[in-house]
């Protein structure tokens, strides 16, 4: 990237007219859609190279301004030949997904407009409150006006869901904890498994809750939340003079997929006056296939539930959604309306800034939007089930494997499993299994990443991209033995 300063100094930022901006849109996009359609045929990933990597580290801040068509040529040279790897089929690694065209698109029509959604009478909140909607609506949720919001990613809808559990556990409790703090209360004690994503954890930490009062319980076999275990902590809590207030059941772990059973969850939450929360950042919109939506039953129970349109649903990062039964205890919980943001025409909801952390917040509603209109809901079901089926052949294409071990059942689109040769000592398999991710990732044709499940090293595949082909899955399971087989013999 040039920062020469020979070069002929041109008009910055504003500055730079029209015609220009046009001549450089239309250069944008030839460029993006090369790189898209280029992208199944290159390396999934491979690492930068060192002199690629310290041009971009090393960059110093120029003294003028360039040419927008300059800056589109560096673009191309130094930034799209180095990518994540997260758009091409055969990249499983995360849960990551590859991005929807209309949300390409739509993304650049919303930063043309860059409001902030904290609220007010523009075309982006009412788009948000739709594009809620509408996600509710998707895997069965009930949508209460106001009742959601979109967030930078499930990590920031957890906190939000968590500060809204929080406020309902202190009142009550007879607390206000936003005027009088935690230090009125007695440790309010919240439940995960060893499989809840860490995000909650955070969110724990970060409200002041604490990592001990936040109980792990246990999963059965496969990695559901035990329901005699979870019951059993929560008497123990109680005897104990804790005070017990919030669950979180998993609507597919990040691990291999699994689904708690939901609908005795929110049971027993409601037999015990307790917030149950859902983290669906992943796997909520396996709902809408046919062969998994039965594992989904008491979704539509839950107090909140964290969604991410930018995992499964194919929506350029950042999206993250917020769902819950009872808008006003969010409001209750979050709303700080200073003179200078009054709005008199702000309608009976308010602002969105009312429901949670963010006061300035990007467009994100027309990605959304674009994305979900490009597809319909049945597009959406159907590129959700392919996913699925895709997870559930590997998982068959991994069983008829004798070097390798499927370790949970493909409950979603997550597929975990390891290299496993018989004969081999444990010590050894655990080695070579943590090693296996990284030596895929540099082979280039596929990229997977490692977990432990059941206290083994593994090897996770997460399916979100409905353009792989049965002949991709096959050559990732040959490239994970042949570069286990290297692990071994070394």
């Amino acid at each position: 990237m040039s920062t020469s300063s020979a070069a002929p100094a041109a008009p910055a930022g504003p500055g730079h007219s029209p015609s220009d901006f046009r001549a450089a849109a239309h250069q944008a996009a030839d460029l993006l859609a090369d790189y898209l359609t280029e992208l199944p045929a290159r390396p999934v990933w491979q690492p930068m190279p060192d002199a690629a990597r310290e041009r971009l580290l090393a960059l110093p801040l120029p003294e003028q301004g360039r040419p927008l068509a300059e800056l589109l040529d560096d673009i191309s040279e130094e930034v799209l030949p180095y990518p994540m790897g997260n758009g091409h089929p055969r990249f499983f690694g995360w849960v990551n997904a590859a991005p929807s065209p209309a949300g390409v698109l739509a993304t650049l029509a919303a930063s043309a407009m860059n409001p902030s959604t904290a609220g007010g009478d523009h075309a982006d909140v009412h788009l948000e409150r739709t594009v809620v909607r509408w996600i509710a609506e998707l895997v069965g949720y009930p949508a209460a006006p106001g009742g959601g919001l979109l967030t930078s990613g499930a990590s920031m809808a957890t906190i939000v869901a968590l500060g809204a559990a929080r406020a309902r556990a202190a009142q009550r409790l007879g607390v206000d904890v936003r005027e009088q703090g935690l230090a009125a209360l007695p440790p309010l004690t919240g439940y995960v498994t060893g499989e809840t994503h860490s995000c909650v954890r955070k969110a724990a930490q970060l409200l002041g809750l604490g990592s001990a009062n936040l109980r792990t319980v246990a999963t059965d076999a496969d990695g559901h939340l035990d329901l005699d275990a979870l019951r059993a902590a929560v008497a123990e809590d109680r005897a104990a003079g804790r005070a017990p207030f919030r669950v979180v059941g998993s609507a597919g772990t990040v691990n291999s997929g699994a689904v708690d059973d939901l609908e005795a969850l929110a049971g027993f939450c409601a037999e015990e006056q307790l917030w149950f929360h859902v983290d669906g950042a992943y796997g909520a919109f396996g709902r809408l296939d046919p062969a998994s939506a039965h594992r989904f039953a008491g979704l539509e129970l839950a107090d909140s539930l964290a969604l991410d349109p930018h995992k499964w649903l194919g929506v350029p990062v950042d999206c993250g959604c917020l769902l819950v039964r009872d808008p006003a205890q969010l409001r209750a919980t979050y709303s700080l309306v200073p003179s200078y943001l009054r709005d008199d025409a702000a309608g009976d909801l308010g602002w969105f800034s009312e429901y949670g952390i963010e006061q300035t917040r990007p467009f994100r509603s027309l990605k959304v939007w674009a994305t979900l209109a490009a597809l319909g809901r049945a597009g959406v079901a159907a590129s959700i089930a392919r996913c699925c089926e895709l997870a559930r052949l590997l998982g068959e294409l991994v069983e008829a494997e004798p070097d390798l071990e499927l370790l949970a059942p493909v409950e979603t689109s997550i597929a975990a499993f390891r290299f496993a040769p018989a004969g081999v000592a444990q010590e050894r398999l655990d080695a070579v299994n943590q090693a296996l991710p990284v030596a895929v990732q540099q082979r280039g044709q596929a990229f997977v990443t490692g977990t432990v499940l059941h206290g083994r090293e593994a090897a996770r595949a997460c399916l979100l991209n409905p353009a792989t082909t049965e002949a991709d899955l096959k050559l990732l399971v040959q490239e994970v033995l042949a570069a286990g087989r290297e692990l071994l013999a070394r």
